[in-house]
């Protein structure tokens, strides 16, 4: 009877896993769920150093949901998938307010708190409360796409519900923890994307994409869709204070909540830049210094970006509020931007 996939893959792991990550140190339920949201399509390289930054400034759940959105923002700005740290927020309001500030080791209750969905749940059950629970991240269907050569793209609901039957049947009833790691490390570490290294896989006897020799077939691409190309405006608009406007995002949509520079219809021509700002805003402008144009790819668009800066006479007619606030720069870095914007305020000035 051939070997068990899971005893196969806790041997490999045993010698060749991850073990000291760092939310494997102290590895209680929140540690475990801000590491699993952050990620969420996100490298491990990549999160970590926002991990740690995270951990220290919200170090449980308690810190976390008495924080500003604002903080929280801040300490995501890169990271992208702006919602993911929003619903966090809420989350942890919700430990806090229905659940006494302890995660339940239940998973359906994990999966009635805002942003946390089935396997995210399961990996908290598994990894903080060594209960059994079967996970499926983009790693884990990696992995049992080419192992069992399900076709098509797991986005589809057939296909991902083939892929739960397979994760569900390799879970086993001990090591759990380990277990769950080790088919993560396995999808990032061996069983890549592009190259997978099929020669140092646990599995390898036992793959159905490996023996028909289509691994890259596995799992199925995404229908592609050509990206729309989108540009506009934005407006560096600074006092004799040496601050600059920032406005806040709607709540929902690219960059949902996060403070922005405002945005002018692509249409105008430069030299009609300051009668924009007077319509939009009610105050006049110089004329504007073009910075230097750059593209920013979103999942659905592309985002030409356009700097202009102008300087403003007066802010008298623009108070601080909700949606507006006038912030020097460097005060500026310390609130949630989206990655393009803080690059703009750091980009040195251009002197004439």
């Amino acid at each position: 009877m051939p070997e068990p996939v899971a005893d196969k893959l806790l041997s490999w792991y045993d010698q060749n896993g991850r073990h000291d990550l760092p939310w494997h140190h102290d590895r209680n339920a929140y540690r475990v769920w801000v590491s699993e949201i952050m990620l969420q399509q996100t490298q491990v390289t990549t999160v970590i150093p926002y991990f740690q930054a995270f951990m220290e400034r919200f170090p449980d759940v308690e810190a976390l949901a008495g924080a500003p959105v604002d903080d929280v923002l801040s300490h995501w700005s890169g990271l992208g998938y702006y919602a993911r740290a929003r619903n966090l927020h809420k989350a942890a309001k919700q430990v806090v307010q229905e659940h006494d500030g302890k995660f339940p080791a239940d998973q359906a209750k994990l999966e009635s708190l805002t942003g946390i969905g089935r396997s995210t749940a399961a990996a908290i059950v598994a990894q903080a409360f060594e209960q059994r629970a079967t996970i499926l991240d983009g790693n884990v269907k990696r992995v049992l796409a080419r192992y069992h050569a399900v076709p098509g793209w797991p986005g589809k609901t057939s296909v991902l519900n083939r892929l739960w039957e397979c994760a569900e049947q390799h879970t086993p009833d001990k090591r759990i923890r380990d277990y769950t790691q080790a088919i993560m490390d396995l999808g990032a570490m061996v069983c890549t994307r592009s190259r997978p290294a099929c020669e140092s896989c646990p599995l390898y006897s036992g793959c159905e994409a490996r023996a028909l020799g289509e691994q890259k077939l596995y799992p199925g691409s995404k229908p592609k869709k050509d990206k729309p190309e989108k540009t506009t405006w934005m407006v560096i608009l600074e006092d004799s204070q040496g601050r600059v406007l920032l406005e806040r995002r709607p709540p929902s949509g690219i960059w949902g909540g996060l403070w922005s520079l405002p945005e002018l219809d692509p249409a105008y021509q430069p030299e009609e830049l300051p009668d924009a700002c007077e319509r939009a805003f009610g105050y006049d402008c110089s004329q504007p210094e073009l910075g230097s144009g750059f593209r920013h790819t979103f999942s659905h668009y592309h985002l030409h970006i356009q700097p202009a800066r102008l300087s403003v006479a007066s802010t008298a007619r623009v108070a601080d509020n909700g949606t507006h606030q006038w912030v020097h720069r460097d005060d500026a870095l310390s609130l949630g931007l989206p990655a393009p914007i803080r690059t703009i305020l750091t980009t040195p000035q251009e002197q004439p």
